[in-house]
Order: structure tokens, then C-alpha cells, then sequence
């Protein structure tokens, strides 16, 4: 055995698991090359393990619908994210993307195209999440997936749990961040925003909870 081989630190049964899930699943190529894209510009994405968790959520969440489903995405990675919801969502549904960012809308808007997906099934709007959330149309979504800075959660999660549907999904990705709000010496003001915002979800009567291993820890809320 080499040195480096036997040096090496074995993986958890959870990595392990997600090396075997991300290293077998087919991805087609215009999700690979939206990924590369969203990569060249800094911008994170999910990996293919969490990307089948929310194809699979999308499909669940709009499965009762008689047509039109619909999701929110606020998220700098739209366009990977999006590829992955609309593999769930059908082919009436409809993708309304938030980031700020031209240069991340673009990316989105290329992913979709490369994609196939259809104009008429994409929205953008160049805004802050907490700035255009309200617009939207309350009780019309199945699915918003939020991705946003720890200090906001709360406030997105409220803004964001008007728009859904009954039995639709919200999903906040790294609002655990990676299990340091389980940290009581962790002081700082994004670890006790997410720790907050963690505590008050927990509390929600109209919710079923869900906190995953999944992109730092993904916390999704399904509407009761």
C-alpha cells in the first residue's frame, strides 16, 4: 500500500455515500456545462446528490396539480438549480428565477436555452428576494427554493411561505451551515441568525420539517 493511500483519511459513511451517488448518476450536458459556467463565475452549485433530491421534491410537490405548476427560484445558481426543477416540474411549468445579478440571469436564461426549456416557461426578475417576494402571487406555487445570506432566513422564510400552495415545498439550502448552529461557543451574527431562524421554523404549526445533510444543511419546510 502506498504511502499516500495508507495516510489517507477514510470517508464517513455519509461522504461515502454521497462520492457513490454523485459518481454514478447520469448528468446530461446541459446541466454539466451550466454547472461549468456557474463555476467559471464563483457561483456554487448544487451537487448532483442534492440536484436529485430537488428534481424529485418538484415532481412530489406538483404531482396533484391539474396543470400549471410553478416554482421560485432565489438563487445566484438559477440556472442549475432550475434545470433540476424543471426536470420535475412538467412541461406547462413555469421557472420564476430572482437574483440581483444580470451576469447570473444570463447564465440562467443560456442554461435554459441549451436545455430546451420554452421562453414562455421562464421569469426573470433582477431584484433582492426580500425586495419582489411580496409581488408574487400568494397561494400559486408548489416549490420556492431559497438561497440566501444566513442573517435573511427568517425574513425570506416569511416571505416566501405566503406564496405556496398547500402541500408546497420551501427549501432553504445551508441554513444549517454545515452543523455549526449546533455550535454554542459560535457567536458571530450569521451563525446566531441561522440558529435563530432554525429555532423559529422548528416552532411553525403549518409546517413539516425536514433538515437534511444536503448543501451545508438544507432545511425544507412542507406546507400542512
Amino acid at each position: 500500500m502506498s504511502e499516500t493511500s495508507s495516510s489517507a483519511t477514510p470517508l464517513s459513511a455519509r461522504d461515502a455515500i454521497a462520492q457513490h451517488v454523485n459518481n454514478t448518476t447520469v448528468v446530461s450536458e446541459a446541466l454539466e456545462n451550466a454547472r461549468e459556467s456557474a463555476r467559471e463565475y464563483g457561483v456554487a452549485v448544487p451537487d448532483t446528490m442534492t440536484g436529485a433530491a430537488l428534481t424529485s421534491l418538484m415532481a412530489l410537490t406538483s404531482a396533484r396539480r391539474d396543470g400549471h405548476p410553478a416554482a421560485v427560484i432565489a438563487s445566484p445558481a438559477a440556472g442549475v438549480v432550475g434545470l433540476h426543477l424543471a426536470a420535475g416540474l412538467g412541461d406547462d411549468g413555469v421557472l420564476t428565477c430572482i437574483d440581483p445579478e444580470l451576469e447570473h440571469q444570463s447564465l440562467a436564461k443560456a442554461a435554459f436555452r441549451a436545455a430546451g426549456i420554452r421562453p414562455n416557461r421562464q421569469r426573470f426578475l433582477p431584484s433582492q428576494p426580500l425586495e419582489v417576494m411580496d409581488r408574487l402571487a400568494a397561494d400559486s406555487y408548489d416549490l420556492v427554493y431559497l438561497d440566501v445570506a444566513p442573517a435573511i432566513l427568517r425574513a425570506a422564510q416569511e416571505k416566501a411561505w405566503p406564496l405556496l400552495r398547500s402541500g408546497g415545498a420551501l427549501v432553504l439550502t445551508g441554513a444549517l451551515l454545515d452543523g455549526t448552529v449546533a455550535d454554542s461557543s459560535r457567536t458571530d451574527r450569521d451563525t446566531v441568525a441561522a440558529r435563530e431562524a432554525d429555532e423559529y421554523m422548528l416552532q411553525l404549526d403549518d409546517a413539516y420539517v425536514m433538515r437534511l445533510p444536503l448543501a451545508a444543511g438544507t432545511t425544507v419546510l412542507v406546507k400542512k
